[in-house]
């Protein structure tokens, strides 16, 4: 084989990796930019209704201040050195936005595909992972009002909370995260079901058995070990010792924050994955 024609084989094995490489970072520019335009659009209809974040607080307020309280009085259950009610903040929040996330995105997406929405956005050339992701991200931008309430709630009850400007970045970005696990969960069930009834009596019936599942108004360590079992593949497990670790001034996490980050990141990632594969079932 003549030299030139070993330049030009060489060259025919270089020349592909930069274009393979600008193929990857404009498909993650796609991604990221059609998410953004999807998320705007979701958040720009909490300007039509925003008395839907102050009936979304009704919830927690209630938990902390009956449930709270008198659970604080009784001693029944024990959270080492940190007072119930501080104990239990974290883990109303993470259900606030359990609850939010669940109602919002699966009831939405039906109500879409009535009007006809759905059908326009799967006609356009719009990936079907960032319209789920879009609809994630804008969750968690309304979650975030749930935040707001209940550090307000927690400071006029006497709950020790970090205020430090670090700590307060890493709850917004469990809520965020946290909101997009379950809302995604929630999308992937409106594209299953076909009723706005259904999606309410699913949603109705996952989000109680999540929320007692989890760590959120007692330790696992009271658990029996078949629930402690379900507890450790719950999402809101990690959210809440996420939360609990940093959003209260003597909370501790039992896997660290690193860990419950990468936990609730990769469900994050996987969920958005089927549920991309699943949108276009909402058509038909």
């Amino acid at each position: 084989m003549k030299p030139q024609e070993t330049d030009v084989l060489l060259s025919g094995w270089v020349e592909p990796l930069p274009i393979r490489r600008a193929n990857v970072i404009s498909a993650i520019h796609e991604l990221v930019t059609k998410s953004l335009v999807i998320a705007e659009l979701e958040v720009r209809k909490l300007r039509h209704d925003p008395t839907d974040l102050i009936i979304r607080a009704v919830q927690p307020v209630l938990w902390l201040l009956i449930f709270g309280q008198v659970f604080s009085r009784t001693k029944a259950i024990p959270t080492g050195n940190l007072p119930y009610l501080d104990f239990m903040t974290a883990g109303i929040l993470a259900q606030s936005v359990l609850f939010v996330a669940i109602f919002t995105g699966g009831m939405t997406l039906i109500w879409e595909r009535d009007l006809g929405i759905v059908h326009k956005f799967l006609a356009s050339p719009t990936p079907r992972v960032a319209m789920a992701l879009g609809k994630a991200i804008a969750c968690g931008v309304r979650c975030l009002s749930q935040v707001v309430f209940i550090y307000g709630l927690a400071l006029l009850l006497g709950v020790k909370l970090n205020l430090h400007p670090l700590a307060i970045l890493k709850v917004l970005l469990i809520v965020m995260l946290g909101a997009g696990c379950f809302c995604i969960f929630s999308l992937i069930i409106g594209c299953l079901v076909k009723s706005r009834e259904r999606m309410t009596g699913i949603g109705q019936l996952l989000t109680m058995p999540l929320f007692f599942a989890s760590n959120a108004i007692y330790p696992i360590s009271l658990m029996p070990n078949w629930l402690k079992f379900i507890s450790r593949l719950n999402p809101l497990t990690y959210e809440v010792d996420a939360l609990r670790g940093t959003m209260l001034l003597n909370g501790t996490s039992l896997h660290g924050f690193g860990l419950d980050c990468t936990i609730l990141l990769v469900t994050l990632i996987g969920l958005t994955i089927i549920c991309g594969k699943l949108y276009p079932r909402v058509a038909m």
